[in-house]
């Protein structure tokens, strides 16, 4: 079950599953909200680990604010369920902006990241695909759906929720692969192979990291974590679960095994 707790003065939907040593924090997507992810994964992570997520302003349980959406503001608010639910440092999970998130974090505050898995993310806006939500679609109304379901703010606040929204991924992120050179925790970019994220710009994403791995999952888009849940599951496991990688060929990380 869940529950609210203050994070810098708002009321913030906090749920959280298993125990262990380590803690994974799990960052959901936009317009999205934290059980997408804990249906999806969080009993296999939660089998090892004690699992955290919380729903960000404006999303799920938790209310929305007047301000516009920026990722800056939602890496400060994830920093603030670190220090405050948390306790500490925590491997970060995110999808979509959650692992937008994610990467922010990890540049502001490394001494509170174990490892990432940034799930279909971009480092910059133009790395993605162009984006068009009818509000009168089918998709919309699923979303719409969900979040008045869940929302203090009723299904009538949804609009503004959604003009905010596509304001946000028009205009942000705008990091570098110079930036995202100063991550030094062990990443894995996950992606589909028909991601909303542009396969380039995931494996420029992959190519600037010190300690990146990269899995692109066969037969699947932007929503992986909905379409093949056991396969994502399964990656990020495995992959927290493991030091850094061996092989018998190396050829980016020749340098490293030398």
């Amino acid at each position: 079950m869940g529950t609210y707790v203050d994070i810098d003065g708002h009321a913030t939907w906090v749920e959280e599953r298993g125990s262990g040593e380590e803690t994974v924090l799990l960052l959901h997507g936009g317009l999205s909200d934290s059980s997408l992810l804990l249906d999806s994964m969080g009993d296999a992570l939660a089998a090892s680990r004690r699992v955290v997520a919380f729903d960000r302003r404006g999303h799920g349980r938790t209310a929305d604010t007047a301000d516009a959406f920026h990722y800056d503001d939602m890496a400060t608010e994830t920093i603030g369920v670190l220090e405050a639910v948390v306790g500490g440092p925590a491997h970060l999970v995110g999808w979509s902006d959650g692992g937008i998130v994610a990467l922010l974090v990890a540049l502001r505050r490394p001494d509170l990241v174990g490892k990432l898995v940034p799930i279909g993310a971009n480092f910059h806006h133009d790395g993605l695909a162009p984006i068009s939500l009818d509000p009168e679609s089918p998709i919309a109304a699923m979303i719409a759906q969900a979040y008045g379901e869940r929302s203090p703010d009723g299904l009538d606040h949804f609009p503004v929720v959604l003009g905010k929204a596509m304001a946000l991924f028009a205009s942000e992120p705008t990091l570098t692969t110079d930036d995202l050179a100063g991550i030094a925790a062990p990443t894995l970019v996950l992606s589909g192979d028909d991601d909303g994220v542009r396969l380039d710009h995931t494996c420029a994403m992959f190519l600037a990291l010190p300690a990146g791995q990269l899995a692109v999952v066969p037969g699947s888009s932007h929503a992986v974590p909905i379409e093949k849940p056991a396969d994502v599951a399964r990656l990020v496991v495995e992959f927290l679960s493991s030091g850094p990688p061996e092989t018998f060929m190396p050829i980016l990380r020749a340098a490293s095994t030398t």
